[in-house]
């Protein structure tokens, strides 16, 4: 045969073929999270939140809002006697890490949820940051030890082939998700994955999902706003606005998501409900650029 068709055929196979080259750690994230809740709890929330937000960061306030321009906004303040103070328990990071998560226990009923991203400097910065209400403190401290998200096992080779894979399978999840909330996650969440928002609390795996997803309606209409993914295009955070009825009154928040290229596929690590106060707005929010 054609050495050059012998070559090309063995690019191809390679492009095609399932990452198994060995991820960075999960690490630096973490120990980014850990030094941006020691700054939130030593110098205060506006100081320690803006010396970590990235220049694109995010916030739901209720809608998706600009980081940086609401919190310089905001006024000052100091540690009072009971600071914020968070910790991780579970996070991730891509084969080319530049992405990555955390998430986990607050001194307060919440489960916190940080979206991390490389900055040119090779500093982390959150790029979102936020979480669902509980009506308990996640018993797990700060002394337990971290679990990490298990490596990815392809990737699409850049953030916009990743991005474009994952655009029409928001679409299906949300046309999924108009006549069945619950089958509509369930198809794209990885057995390993953690679906979040329910004041009840959830922890990764597919009986903590199934019990998450009974809790949120049996319907909701899902519009997408957003998203980022790694350079090695393998894992992507994704947000939009969800809507829906309770109680016969109309409810809206919005939905946090980490995406991961397997060899079976994409699949969904994160799924976070953030519910917003009050009834939805007449218009929709602005999508914040990113």
């Amino acid at each position: 045969m054609n050495p050059f068709l012998l070559s090309l055929g063995a690019a191809l196979a390679l492009a095609a073929a399932p990452v198994h080259a060995e991820r960075p750690s999960p690490e630096p994230v973490v120990e980014a999270e850990r030094d941006f809740a020691a700054a939130v709890r030593d110098t205060g929330f506006k100081r320690g939140f803006l010396a970590f937000a990235a220049p694109d960061g995010m916030l739901f306030q209720p809608g998706p809002v600009a980081a940086r321009t609401t919190l310089e906004a905001a006024p000052d303040d100091a540690p009072g006697d009971d600071p914020l103070h968070w910790w991780p328990l579970w996070a991730g990071i891509a084969r080319s890490g530049d992405l990555g998560f955390t998430t986990g226990g607050v001194n307060r009923p919440v489960r916190y949820f940080t979206v991390w991203r490389k900055q040119p400097d090779g500093r982390w910065k959150w790029i979102y940051d936020g979480g669902p209400a509980l009506r308990e403190k996640i018993v797990e401290g700060p002394e337990t030890p971290v679990r990490y998200l298990a490596g990815s096992t392809a990737a699409a080779g850049s953030a916009e082939r990743a991005l474009a894979e994952i655009a029409p399978l928001e679409t299906d999840l949300a046309a999924r998700a108009a006549t069945d909330i619950g089958a509509a996650h369930l198809a794209y969440l990885a057995e390993d994955g953690l679906a979040a928002g329910s004041p009840e609390g959830s922890e990764v795996g597919r009986s903590h999902q199934i019990a998450e997803l009974e809790w949120r309606p049996a319907t909701a209409t899902l519009r997408a706003l957003g998203g980022v993914a790694s350079s090695a295009g393998d894992m992507a955070f994704t947000y939009g606005e969800v809507r829906w009825m309770r109680d016969e009154a109309p409810r809206w928040g919005h939905y946090a998501r980490i995406w991961q290229k397997r060899a079976e596929g994409w699949r969904l690590v994160a799924d976070l409900w953030i519910a917003a106060p009050g009834a939805p707005p007449a218009e929709n929010p602005v999508p914040v650029a990113s």
